[in-house]
């Protein structure tokens, strides 16, 4: 008896679907292909202009600056977050409240615009004139930061959180303190579940730079602003910087995919040193 033959339905509304799609999108293409306002030769022209470099190199400091501040600040407000005591736990919560409920380019101007109402700081014989110091780089820098540490706290937090409560138990039986506990062994184990939204965030952070051409901050934007502010080449130097942006985000992609992938490869081969050392802990108990 032969066995019969599956053949798997055809589903022609998805097909109808498709084809509509590469249809849509194929007039999009050859719309803006053969366009008459686009000059495409002064795309190739500006792709690799010292300026446009220039800006690059400031968004990639933007990105990895305002990253690096915002994670050591994220941990700390997550840890504060977590604590017993009520009033680091309610000041980690109105700070992750204040910065993740106000718009990001609100908080660029505020920044900004601080010598308004704070024009000069003041500790005894120490004067400096607050436009000195809060600079268009260093006004941009902490609104990321300052943001981006709201969203830090919650991911980290997260993170912590999805640590099995018996590793907390574990760590105590062994007689570490609970900073020892959480800098050895949970914040450790929490770093499969933290890395790939930190990944994400970073990925979205090269492209949040952007707002600060708001404050003109010379970043990628900026410099393709100013550009065509005086060759009116609007469309095109648009062009160039998005390109640039996708080559950036394509690399910090392929980057977070080889660290999930030796991650997860790692937490999978590994099993826990608070587990392993609990094991032999009740096997000891049991011999003696």
């Amino acid at each position: 008896m032969t066995t019969p033959k599956i053949i798997p339905a055809r589903n022609w509304g998805q097909r109808a679907v498709a084809l509509l799609l590469i249809i849509i999108v194929a007039l999009l293409v050859s719309l803006v292909a053969t366009s008459r306002h686009i000059i495409w030769s002064a795309i190739p022209q500006y792709i690799f202009d010292e300026t446009i470099l220039d800006g690059i190199k400031l968004t990639i400091l933007f990105t990895v600056l305002s990253m690096v501040i915002s994670i050591i600040a994220g941990a700390i407000l997550a840890m504060m977050r977590l604590s017993p005591n009520p009033v680091l736990s309610a000041f980690a919560s109105l700070y992750i409240w204040f910065f993740r409920g106000t718009p990001l380019l609100v908080q660029i101007i505020f920044w900004f615009n601080i010598q308004l109402f704070i024009p000069s700081i003041d500790i005894g014989s120490f004067h400096v004139d607050t436009n000195s110091i809060i600079t268009a780089f260093i006004a941009a820098l902490l609104a990321l930061s300052l943001n981006e540490a709201a969203y830090m706290a919650e991911i980290i937090r997260g993170g912590l959180m999805a640590v099995d409560s018996g590793q907390h138990e574990a760590a105590k039986a062994l007689g570490y303190t609970p900073g020892q506990a959480m800098l050895r062994i949970i914040f450790p184990q929490a770093l499969r579940v933290i890395i790939p939204p930190i990944g994400n965030q970073t990925i979205s952070m090269l492209k949040t730079t952007s707002l600060v051409s708001i404050v003109a901050a010379q970043d990628l934007l900026t410099r393709a602003q100013n550009i065509y502010a005086r060759n009116f080449l609007i469309i095109e130097l648009l062009i160039v910087a998005s390109i640039w942006y996708l080559v950036m985000t394509t690399i910090a992609s392929a980057i977070q995919f080889i660290v999930e992938q030796r991650l997860g490869k790692s937490t999978n081969q590994t099993p826990g040193f608070v587990t392993n050392a609990l094991r032999l802990m009740r096997a000891e108990g049991r011999n003696g």
